[in-house]
């Protein structure tokens, strides 16, 4: 699977800013306006992200036990095994699982990883969710906007 890197994404690439006039999500980054490489849609982002926190539930609730339910710290047991899911992965691959379900990756605008220090932003941003809902015209939230990130598709 090929990194996405700077040189691919195109050089327009920059940390802030919105989307570009009436064009579509991604132009602005040289990416195809549909397809394989195109910006990924909010849906398959939900999507994916509801993927990965449910996967982090069934890790949470083996480490808890059969009463993992009743147990008054269980959310933040998942919470804190989503974080480090997400921020591993996408530092280290670029991808989660629900990600790689549903087609999608983390491409870094700046280099060819991300790297911890932009994974553990972007996702400690994520895990606050406002930051995730208020979108730019590239479908980008303020935890890709600072780390530097857009969310891509793999498949077309």
């Amino acid at each position: 699977m090929a990194r996405w890197s700077e040189s691919e994404i195109g050089s327009a690439a920059s940390p802030g800013g919105g989307g570009g006039g009436g064009g579509y999500p991604g132009e602005r980054f040289d990416l195809p306006p549909t397809g394989t490489g195109s910006a990924a849609g909010f849906g398959r982002r939900l999507g994916a992200l509801t993927i990965d926190w449910l996967l982090c539930y069934l890790i949470a609730g083996i480490f808890s036990g059969p009463d993992a339910l009743a147990s008054p710290n269980f959310s933040w047991l998942v919470m804190a095994v989503w974080f480090v899911l997400t921020a591993v992965a996408v530092a280290a691959f670029g991808i989660t699982p629900g990600m790689a379900a549903l087609g999608l990756r983390v491409a870094s605008l700046r280099s060819t990883l991300v790297g911890v220090p932009r994974a553990v932003l972007r996702t400690a941003l994520l895990a606050l969710v406002l930051p995730a809902l208020a979108r730019d015209g590239d479908g980008r939230g303020w935890h890709d906007r600072a780390a530097s990130t857009i969310v891509v598709r793999t498949r077309g």
